[in-house]
This record gives structure tokens, C-alpha cells and sequence, in this order.
């Protein structure tokens, strides 16, 4: 599969699949909108994430590349605590500080499904 290169702003390069990169409503539109294709060598600047918080965000993001995008109904539907599977729960399991850097960084990449997670381990923690 193609990777994409992601530089995070203490300049350290994650050479990753496409796919989960593209997780990131934010780097999708990055690399449209700049027309980086997948055999591109550039490299995709992300001055606002410290390494440790993207390794954390692509561990999640490699996790859950084969779930089903979802759609706007999905947003809209009332959330239940079953929602969260076990291993979201774990994931969120961490220092107060470090969670919050990691939903900056999910706001920051607008990846909603990890912000809904946060948000439901929140509720009904």
C-alpha cells in the first residue's frame, strides 16, 4: 500500500499508510487541496502535534482503519455507553494531561470519531 510521510513539530517523520492518514479529515484535505498524490515524497507538516500525541493518534488510527466511515445519521443518533468498545476505554486510559493534548490533536486532525469516543468515555466514566 502507498505511504505518506508526516512530520510532527519536534521534526520526527512517521512514514505511514495512506489510509490511515486519511483518517484525518485534515490531512485528507491537505493532500487534495496541495495535490500530493500517494507516490509524492513530500512530506506533510504538522506543526501543532508533538510526536508522542501522533504516535498515540496513529496507534488509535491503525486500530480502527477498517471500520466503516460514518455517515451523518451515525452523528446524529443518540450514543450509548455500549458504544465504546473495550479497547477505546483502555486507549483513553491515560494521564489527564496527555488525554487532553490527544483531543486538541483530534480536533486539530478532525478526527471525529476519536473526539466521540473521548467525548462518551467522558459521559459515562
Amino acid at each position: 500500500m502507498p505511504n505518506i510521510k508526516l512530520r510532527s513539530s519536534d521534526n520526527e517523520i512517521f512514514d505511514i499508510d495512506v489510509q490511515i492518514a486519511k483518517c484525518s479529515g485534515s490531512i485528507k484535505t491537505m493532500l487534495e487541496d496541495c495535490g500530493m498524490g500517494e507516490n509524492d515524497n513530500a512530506v506533510v507538516p504538522l506543526p501543532n502535534v508533538n510526536s508522542a500525541t501522533l504516535r498515540k493518534v496513529l496507534d488509535w488510527a491503525e486500530y480502527h482503519q477498517q471500520d466503516p466511515q460514518p455517515t451523518e445519521d451515525d452523528e446524529e443518533k443518540e450514543k450509548r455507553t455500549d458504544d465504546i468498545l473495550p479497547w477505546d476505554a483502555d486507549f483513553l486510559k491515560m494521564d489527564q494531561g496527555a488525554l487532553f493534548e490527544l483531543i486538541l490533536v483530534a480536533n486539530y486532525l478532525d478526527i471525529k470519531i476519536l473526539r466521540t469516543i473521548y467525548n462518551y468515555n467522558d459521559i459515562y466514566a
